[in-house]
């Protein structure tokens, strides 16, 4: 069986990150989504919170399945016999970054590839940040995000 996982702090989980779990589910017959419990970056969400919405936004993916973790990611990956790695990548700067940790995995780990997915270009200038930024200031995110991150972030920032 093809395993790949596919890690992230889906802080929160956008529609960016929901097209790229779909395309890589239709190339591997097991995706692996991980939910990173320690990110360096400050959290809006406590990881039960993004778990649960991860969950809710791929449910209707059957070859899906949805764990958190901690640690390095290759570790993660060898863990489950995961042969790949998936990134999305939105632009060219995402590029410098993830050919940078790829090359870091592969010293850690050389059977374990990355496969980076271009980022569909409706979802291209998504990121949870500016996401976050636009709830933030009372923008509209109903295109942006899952239903239920639309909802959770709205309760965040008391906008319903």
């Amino acid at each position: 069986m093809t395993t790949a996982i596919y890690p992230a702090s889906f802080d929160p989980i956008t529609l960016g990150h929901v097209d790229v779990a779909r395309r890589a589910a239709f190339i591997f017959e097991e995706l692996i989504v991980g939910v990173y419990s320690r990110p360096i970056n400050n959290l809006l969400f406590s990881l039960k919170e993004r778990l649960l919405m991860t969950e809710e936004a791929l449910k209707d993916i059957p070859n899906v399945r949805i764990e958190t973790y901690n640690g390095l990611t290759v570790e993660f990956a060898r863990e489950h016999n995961a042969q790949a790695i998936i990134r999305g990548l939105r632009m060219a700067s995402d590029f410098e970054w993830e050919l940078q940790l790829s090359l870091l995995n592969r010293t850690l780990e050389p059977e374990i590839e990355t496969v980076c997915l271009m980022a569909s270009q409706q979802y291209s200038f998504i990121s949870s940040a500016l996401l976050k930024d636009i709830a933030r200031n009372h923008g509209n995110i109903d295109h942006l995000a899952p239903p239920i991150v639309v909802k959770a972030l709205r309760q965040k920032f008391a906008l319903e």
